[in-house]
This record gives C-alpha cells, structure tokens and sequence, in this order.
C-alpha cells in the first residue's frame, strides 16, 4: 500500500472509530486496535491459511474470548499476552470493500453491483472493527453473520 492510501485508510479508521459506542472504544484501553496493511507470514501459518490469501484478511483478534477472559484474569500469566490484540488490515479491507475508487457493473443477468470508495471502506472498517469486537466477547463465526458483522 502506498504512504498516500495508508494516510487515506488511517484518516477514515479515526473517523470510524470516533463513531463507535464508548464501550467499543474503552476497551482498546485494554485489548489494542493494531492496524497493519497484511497478516504477517507468521499469523498467516498459524491460521493454516495460504500466503496467497494475505491480502484478503481483514481482521483478526488474538487472546482470550468471552469466558475464556474470566480465567485467564486469575492466572498467573504474562497479562499482555493475555489480553490479546486486535488487528485490522489495510489491504483486505480494501479490497473487500471494492477498492478506493467507485464502480458498477451489471453480470449476465442483469443484475447491477457497486462498490468501492470512501464509504464503502469506511463501512467495512466499521464492521471489521465490529466483528473483531464480538469475537472478544465470545462469538462465533455464525453468530457474527447472523448480526451482520460477515
């Protein structure tokens, strides 16, 4: 990504996260919102993901998840490690939301699709954003897609 788009991306997470309810944004006082344009090789060995999938990953929380947090808040661990990180990439978001610049186009059907832009990346850093957050609290792939956060 270049240094004039990563400005762009971070300008418009700023934007994002002043909108969050506070309870959202209190707790990256505790849990970090690390922002990076990919997963690194080694995050992506550890999801037995494929490298050539690097660019398409949005997000990902580390560290303990909805009950989970009440026991590891009683060990005798290293906190930080403990606590997790919650990450946000640049370029899955990116590309997941179309690109920086709009477009439509119709399919064989007929049907029209758009995307891309300003507000479509916003939208998607919102709900990457939104969908780390619910892993934190303990939910699942499923329950995130049922609220939206897919």
């Amino acid at each position: 990504m270049s240094p004039l788009d990563r400005e762009r991306f971070d300008l418009l997470l700023d934007d994002v996260v002043a909108t969050l309810p506070p309870g959202v944004t209190e707790l990256f006082e505790e849990k970090p919102l690390v922002v990076e344009d990919r997963p690194s090789p080694e995050m992506m060995r550890e999801l037995g993901i494929p490298e050539v999938h690097r660019d398409e990953i949005c997000g990902l929380h580390s560290g303990p998840m909805g009950p989970q947090l009440i026991l590891d808040a009683s060990g005798d661990g290293d906190p930080a490690a403990e606590i997790g990180v919650i990450h946000v990439f640049r370029e899955g978001i990116v590309a997941c939301a179309g690109g920086w610049t709009p477009w439509r186009e119709r399919d064989e059907d007929g049907t029209e699709f758009e995307g891309g832009g300003v507000d479509v990346i916003s939208e998607e850093i919102r709900i990457t954003i939104l969908h780390e957050v619910g892993h934190h609290f303990g939910l699942d792939e499923e329950d995130l897609e049922a609220l939206g956060y897919d």
